[in-house]
């Protein structure tokens, strides 16, 4: 099948799935600053964040993939130009995890700050009053509770991102779409091809949904939402 090709697209795969897997803490870690920014006392924290979310999502990926992969590139050739230096390539992998952290960063923002916005504030001034600190109330109380919250909108972002790993290609990096189209070009299969690569996603987001919602079913034990 596909003239040999079909373990290159499969280890394309595997590559596929370490970007998405690097790319999904980074868009969490940058997600949670986020939602603590918007959530803070601090007005320049909340605009920083409130302008982060809304003009991120408001660009198309692939937009956001061109400025931040050339852009980065050519900003790194000019600064070591300026020293004299020999200016290094931005290296895909590492380019195409810091573009979709970045991206869906913004997402996970608006998903945790809605997380943290359904937690009872009642509780976090309890735990203050105990006299434990703002940090260890929101990773011993707040954040906790906010997994089942932010669960639903969590499961969406992943799978979002997952196929917008496609876009990664265009930037040179050697995954599934790259693999795909080389494959593509030396057996004139498209169509075989191209099945092999949807039946590839839609295992992983299969598989990906299957965990999420027995995720979703165990944060929610012994609450209204789970009938117990």
């Amino acid at each position: 099948m596909l003239q040999g090709y079909l373990p290159s697209i499969l280890e394309g795969g595997v590559l596929t799935l370490k970007l998405a897997g690097t790319a999904l803490v980074v868009s969490v870690a940058l997600g949670l600053v986020g939602a603590l920014f918007k959530s803070s006392h601090s007005r320049p924290l909340t605009l920083l964040a409130e302008f982060y979310s809304t003009v991120v999502r408001g660009v198309p990926d692939l937009v956001w993939m061109f400025l931040l992969f050339f852009g980065a590139q050519m900003a790194l050739n000019d600064l070591c130009g300026y020293f004299g230096w020999q200016s290094p390539d931005i290296d895909p992998f590492a380019a195409g995890v810091a573009t979709l952290g970045f991206i869906f960063g913004a997402y996970m923002t608006e998903t945790f700050r809605g997380a943290m916005m359904a937690v009872h504030k009642g509780q976090m001034e309890a735990g203050l009053a105990y006299g434990m600190t703002p940090l260890r109330v929101f990773f011993r109380i707040q954040l906790p509770q906010m997994v089942r919250y932010a669960l639903p909108s969590f499961s969406n972002n992943w799978l979002v991102l997952v196929k917008s790993t496609a876009l990664v290609s265009v930037i040179g990096l050697n995954d599934v779409m790259y693999r795909a189209d080389a494959a593509k070009s030396a057996t004139q299969q498209p169509f075989d091809v191209y099945i092999v690569v949807g039946a590839l996603f839609l295992v992983v987001t299969g598989v990906s949904n299957l965990l999420l919602h027995w995720l979703e079913k165990r944060y929610s034990m012994g609450t209204k939402e789970s009938g117990l």
